[in-house]
């Protein structure tokens, strides 16, 4: 098989807000970090294992995430894994978001909510955005798999 595939999907929980900063060349970044819950028995016993994942989110779509995203907040995102090291040699792993889908109402009480965005029923998103940053009430985030 020719080609290869990087590609992640969670839904998660903020652990806390996001933090935004502007690159040297004037790009905006966001940064925020999820976690993923699995659930088992064993041995009669629930267990559980959280793990946490860091996201990058870049322009327009980072912008949103901060505006409309805080602690706790429930999220879908759909990007790729990149690698990275630090000054001391710690290697990490975060998500590059190409689409992060917001699945409750924003829970930010300083921005307002989109005007375009209609009253969410249980089954849909209150705001989704894709990696352009078109905000869009499509659960999927407009897209398809064609």
């Amino acid at each position: 098989m020719a080609g290869s595939v990087n590609r992640v999907i969670l839904i998660g929980n903020l652990g806390k807000d996001p933090e935004s900063r502007s690159t040297q060349s004037g790009h905006n970044l966001t940064r925020f970090g999820i976690a993923t819950s699995e659930r088992w028995v064993k041995d009669g016993a629930t267990q559980e294992r959280t793990e946490w994942h860091n996201i990058k989110a870049w322009g327009k779509l980072g912008e949103n995430c901060q505006r409309f995203l805080s602690k706790g907040s429930k999220v879908y995102v759909d990007g790729r894994l990149e690698s990275r090291e630090d000054d001391q040699g710690r290697k990490f792993i975060d998500v590059v978001a190409n689409d992060v889908i917001f699945l409750e109402r924003p829970n930010r009480t300083d921005q307002a909510e989109p005007s375009s965005s209609p009253s969410p029923s249980p089954q849909q998103p209150a705001v989704a955005t894709d990696s352009w940053g078109k905000t869009t009430t499509d659960a999927w985030g407009g897209g398809g798999w064609g």
